[in-house]
């Protein structure tokens, strides 16, 4: 009966969406940000309560709206009320929102699509500055039930459990007990980043597996099961156990502050709100720059996913680190940044043009400069060593460009080649996060 109801309740919203849409009619409320659950569930929610108390001065209030996963948010702005729609059902249903002009920004756990930027391509670049804004970053996390005594899997292994072909817990040096899956549903961004990174277009998911449109359900359900594995935003792990994992021959890691925030956890990914360029709401604008301001990122951090302000830290030590290397850094710290460019090129990509402004910022609050900074670029695998070093350098000598042309004098920068992979050599993932630009910032 309740399945039934929700169907219900599903259709009547789907069918105002269209009633909406006809001419004439207009939005009730001021703005609408459609999409990933991941998103929706309690991020949006809290970054937007904290923007209209700022611009407002007032108190936010959050009621539900009657549908599952939708909440409104209510104030008052010169006297007169003000509301937000955030609906939360999957990173597909915000962008066919936001194309048939209902959102006024869409919340994706995963990139835009070619074919939607391209079914966008009339009224603006999704892929620009202007229109992508990564918010956040978050560890997609591999939960399994606490008393699990499995520690780590490879992304193989684990795309062949979700496949349905290791089915017992015993083939990977857990107990002698059946594999029960857990996975978001088909229009959620977190079930197109696993399907993306672990699948990887070579395994499909097993028909046994329980389906789920919220993260903290599916975390729920695991962390009762003692034979359950799920996924889920790492914010949303609970009281599951999570597995570390290892892309290739790169080192098994688990999601932390600094493995997520410098992307070098493997299934780490970045959370958006896309905007079109013609969305004629200047409040959507004034929102975006809210969520990437000091505040909104202070928020970011709160809500239990990772923020993109830069921190430093020690990095402990590692056998696995070559003896060059920790010479290289042996009076730095690591920054929680690291600069990634736009695929196949030396340009920076959109988050690291934002991650540069941050970066200038670190070094004005704490009181450095330019010259504390040393910038190490790696290249993904290449067939001749002296090819992977020259694009190492090229791209360490990119991002000290762009900083000095914001006035970041950056003398020290180095190319390391395609040693220290974070990713398995071969494979587009692997070649996205090998190929990067560390900062190091001087004790």
């Amino acid at each position: 009966m309740r399945s039934i109801m929700h169907s219900v309740r599903r259709r009547l919203h789907h069918l105002w969406l269209s009633l909406a849409l006809l001419p004439g009619l207009v939005s009730a409320h001021a703005l609408e940000i459609h999409g990933s659950n991941t998103i929706g569930a309690a991020l949006a929610p809290m970054l937007m309560t904290g923007f209209l108390q700022q611009l407002t001065g007032n108190t936010v209030s959050a009621q539900p709206t009657g549908v599952a996963n939708e909440t409104i948010l209510s104030t008052t702005h010169d006297g007169k009320p003000l509301t937000v729609l955030v609906a939360a059902h999957g990173s597909s249903t915000g962008f066919t929102a936001l194309a048939a002009n209902q959102a006024d920004i869409w919340a994706a756990s995963r990139r835009v699509k070619d074919s939607e930027s391209a079914a966008m391509s009339a009224r603006a670049d999704m892929t620009s500055p202007a229109s992508e804004h990564v918010i956040a970053i978050d560890g997609l996390a591999i939960l399994v039930h606490p008393s699990n005594p499995v520690e780590r899997l490879d992304i193989d292994t684990l795309a062949r459990i979700f496949a349905g072909e290791i089915s017992n817990w015993a083939a990977v040096g857990g107990p002698d007990r059946p594999i029960h899956i857990y996975a978001r549903d088909e229009q959620s961004g977190t079930w197109d980043t696993f399907k993306e990174l672990v699948l990887a277009g070579r395994y499909s998911l097993t028909s046994s597996a329980r389906r789920y449109e919220s993260n903290d359900a599916l975390s729920s359900d695991v962390s009762s099961d003692p034979s359950g594995i799920g996924f889920a935003g790492f914010a949303s792990a609970g009281n599951s156990k999570l597995v570390a994992i290892a892309d290739g021959t790169a080192p098994a890691l688990k999601p932390s502050k600094l493995s997520v925030a410098t992307e070098d956890y493997p299934l780490a990914r970045r959370l958006y709100l896309y905007t079109a360029a013609d969305t004629g709401k200047p409040l959507a604008q004034q929102f975006i720059e809210y969520v990437q301001s000091q505040a909104g990122q202070a928020i970011v951090a709160e809500s239990g996913f990772f923020s993109q302000t830069p921190f430093a830290v020690d990095l402990p030590p590692d056998a696995s680190v070559p003896d060059t290397f920790k010479r290289l850094t042996q009076h730095y710290q690591r920054l929680s940044v690291n600069l990634r460019f736009a695929e196949g090129h030396t340009q920076l990509d959109n988050k690291a043009l934002r991650d540069l402004q941050r970066v200038q910022q670190y070094l004005a609050d704490t009181g450095r400069t330019g010259r504390d900074l040393m910038l190490i670029g790696f290249a993904d695998q290449q067939n001749h060593e002296l090819r992977a070093q020259m694009i190492s350098e090229l791209r360490a000598l990119s991002a000290a460009k762009a900083l000095r042309e914001m006035d970041v004098q950056v003398q020290g920068y180095v190319g390391y080649g395609h040693y220290m992979p974070v990713g398995s050599a071969g494979g587009e993932s692997g070649a996205r996060r090998n190929g990067r630009v560390e900062l190091w910032v001087r004790r």
